[in-house]
């Protein structure tokens, strides 16, 4: 299909001028036959060939037609050719669109969309990420964001080469950012290139038993929750309750009182940022307040800024299974001073674990065997979300490769794409190494050990999105195979990244004092992977959270204030739709229930492959973990998903399971056991959704005389936990 005479140029909306390509006509109409179950490529491309006739015929004075004029002849071609139910389809198509832009242009205030983002990112990008000027108005599109950060961290490649490569590294940034293939964690996001520059989102910083240091660490708190980070602390250097202060003669408050007034502080502090700070308290099993310690959020409303884990030991642990007791020790004294039952504390964990989903609990012993500096101290937390073990005064900053971008159709069958995977791999690796050298940290304690050890965190998300395109359950071993394969390739190409930067760069300046050492293993970076929950960088990037399940397949999304959208899973829609089974109607009745146990429209296949978190058994979450954990150097962000029905047994078998397959730590949630959480049942605003949905069929609006139950998700939910505490 071409002609001399054919339109060489369009005219864009915005008035900028492109080359004109038939196939993007071609494809509108196959999307818009498809609609009304019509797959017929010929058919596509014969309406297509009249469209460009009409085009040559109208424009062969040397006009260049408009985008609008264009879709006008599509119409006009559709209704000539007698497809008029395609017509209907593509009329509809054209006023989503329009729809759709003048949303994003009011997010935007104008400016160009051109990355062409879904609603729901480039609202979370307007909320959080794009720069703004003194009045809060935005001043940057989300593309220049991308080329802010590119342009930003590609400049350390001036510290070890040439111009050159800045431009080079520049470019592959900005390709990998742009075509959602990778993500940088949120501070990347939001500070590189700004006067703020601090670009990490992991911290821990130490709590000692002095007054005066325990509030240097509040202060410092502050100023890291100002610049976006998230903070972890150990209190279990603090003397207990009631133990004797010789300096005043008085009786010490605790450690609890203490994490009273670092939750206080991050809730004054988080109304002026641009995300909210966010804790994570640790307290050991032996230290004497730990019963009071596990209770502490037992009420709803209490610790808002913290989640908090049990520090377990393995020793802690061996005597869970022998039922025998266990020494409790005195941080102060180092010296026992009672015993308890291990069995018994094990079921208050278990039991608050239940009723609430805190604590969570993390394996000490686990941490510490795979700290790359042992000579430097002891990890004794990590980030808020667990998956950052660290030491105190340390930083690390996180990225993500989305898998469902690493996948390619060979013979009409979807397969992992090694090659474009690797490359990805090693240039994520490139990006977060010079994060490093362009970040501002607060404090000089912090600087020195981040650059003395380099530590990144490359992980993944789009796992679910993975497995999807590739027609395989979460729940089969056929997924644990490829997790198996997938992580640890992500972990072996990292690796190797790392050791040719250290060719050129130098091994992280701690290295002498590593584990490495030892191995005479030459590597950049002190540890390189992580599994991050993802969050906001997840919607921004269209793909699933972290390693999590699908959390439902058709719900209510609040995508604006007051403005409440039916969505469905991408994958699904469009498998739907090629499959002839897609209609609203069916989209709606899944989402009020979220998954499609029970949907008898859906084939089979597709019901097993689009399975979602409440359907997966805990064991099956706990094996995925594991064997992404299999290849971590540092530890996994994963949410053990457990219907509203399970017991405390229930909870109880899945921390042991996560124990015995070698995870560093596990959090789990029972289904509305908090008063709170950002995927729910509820009702859905009525006008609201007949607004959404009028176009498409009246006879739909029609059943909205009637209170329905949706599940409903909130702007910035991506899957995984959803309290959404952090």
């Amino acid at each position: 299909m071409s002609s001399a005479m054919t339109p060489k140029q369009i005219k864009k909306r915005d008035g900028r001028v492109m080359d004109f390509d038939p196939k993007k006509i071609g494809n509108a109409i196959y999307k818009a036959a498809r609609e009304v179950g019509i797959k017929d490529d010929k058919l596509a491309e014969d309406i297509t060939e009249r469209v460009v006739m009409i085009l040559e015929k109208r424009f062969n004075g040397g006009n260049i037609p408009t985008v609008e004029q264009v879709q006008d002849i599509v119409e006009e071609a559709l209704i000539i050719l007698g497809q008029i139910k395609i017509g209907k389809a593509y009329i509809l198509y054209r006023e989503e669109r329009k729809d759709l832009r003048e949303a994003k242009a009011i997010i935007l205030d104008g400016a160009e969309d051109e990355l062409k983002l879904t609603l729901n990112a480039t609202k979370v990008l307007e909320r959080r990420y794009l720069l703004k000027d003194e009045e809060g108005k935005v001043i940057e599109t989300p593309k220049q964001m991308f080329e802010r950060v590119a342009k930003a961290i590609a400049k350390a490649d001036a510290k070890y080469g040439t111009a050159a490569d800045v431009k080079k590294s520049e470019q592959e940034f900005l390709d990998m950012m742009e075509n959602l293939e990778f993500m940088p964690n949120s501070p990347t996001l939001m500070n590189a290139g700004t006067e703020m520059g601090q670009l990490s989102a992991c911290f821990v910083l130490p709590v000692e038993d002095a007054m005066d240091k325990i509030f240097d660490s509040l202060k410092n708190t502050a100023l890291i929750h100002q610049t976006g980070g998230g903070t972890g602390f150990s209190f279990s250097r603090l003397r207990p309750k009631d133990d004797i202060v010789k300096s005043t003669g008085g009786i010490a408050s605790g450690p609890i009182s203490f994490m009273r007034v670092f939750d206080m502080a991050t809730e004054v502090i988080k109304q002026g940022g641009r995300r909210r700070g966010a804790n994570m308290g640790i307290l050991r099993v032996d230290h004497p307040d730990i019963l009071e310690f596990i209770v502490a959020k037992e009420k709803n409303n209490t610790f808002n800024n913290f989640n908090i884990s049990v520090g377990i030991t393995e020793k802690f642990m061996q005597a869970v299974e022998k039922n025998q007791d266990y020494d409790i020790i005195n941080p102060r004294s180092h010296e026992p001073i009672r015993k308890l039952n291990a069995r018994k504390v094990f079921d208050l964990i278990v039991t608050m674990a239940w009723k609430n989903g805190e604590p969570g609990i993390i394996f000490l012993d686990r941490l510490n065997k795979d700290n790359p500096t042992p000579e430097l101290g002891e990890i004794e937390s990590t980030n808020p979300c667990g998956e950052q073990p660290l030491l105190p005064y340390e930083s690390c900053n996180l990225g993500s490769i989305n898998l469902s971008k690493m996948i390619k159709w060979q013979d009409g069958k979807s397969e992992v794409d090694w090659v474009k995977f690797e490359s990805t791999v090693r240039k994520a690796v490139h990006f977060l190494d010079n994060v490093i050298d362009e970040s501002k940290f607060p404090l000089e304690a912090i600087t020195e050990l981040v650059h003395g050890n380099r530590k990144v965190g490359l992980g993944a998300m789009g796992w679910a999105d993975m497995l999807i395109l590739l027609g395989i359950s979460y729940n089969s071993d056929a997924a644990i195979n490829l997790a198996d394969r997938v992580m640890g390739f992500i972990h072996d190409k990292a690796r190797e990244a790392s050791m040719d930067l250290a060719k050129t760069r130098g091994v992280f300046p701690n290295w002498g004092k590593s584990i490495f050492k030892e191995k005479n293993l030459k590597l950049r970076n002190a540890t390189l992977t992580t599994i991050a929950p993802t969050g906001t960088i997840s919607v921004i990037a269209d793909a699933s959270s972290g390693i999590e399940p699908l959390f439902a397949v058709s719900y209510i999304r609040n995508v604006m204030d007051n403005t409440e959208l039916l969505e469905v899973n991408k994958y699904f829609e469009e498998m739907a739709k090629d499959e002839g089974f897609f209609s609203d109607d069916l989209m709606r009745r899944i989402a009020r229930q979220g998954h499609l146990v029970g949907i008898e429209d859906v084939p089979q296949r597709l019901r097993t492959v689009f399975v979602t978190a409440h359907e997966i058994s805990p064991e099956w979450h706990i094996r995925m973990q594991a064997v992404f954990q299999k290849h971590i150097d540092n530890a996994v962000s994963k949410t053990v998903n457990f219907s509203h029905d399970a017991t405390t047994e229930d909870i109880e078998k899945a921390y042991l399971l996560a124990w015995r397959l070698g995870c560093k730590g596990v959090t789990v949630y029972r289904d509305h056991s908090r008063d709170e959480q950002v995927l729910n049942i509820d009702k859905v605003n009525r006008k609201i959704e007949e607004a959404a949905v009028s176009k498409r069929d009246p006879e739909i609006v029609q059943e909205l005389e009637e209170e329905q139950t949706m599940v409903k998700v909130s702007s910035e939910y991506s899957g995984g936990c959803v309290t959404c505490t952090i």
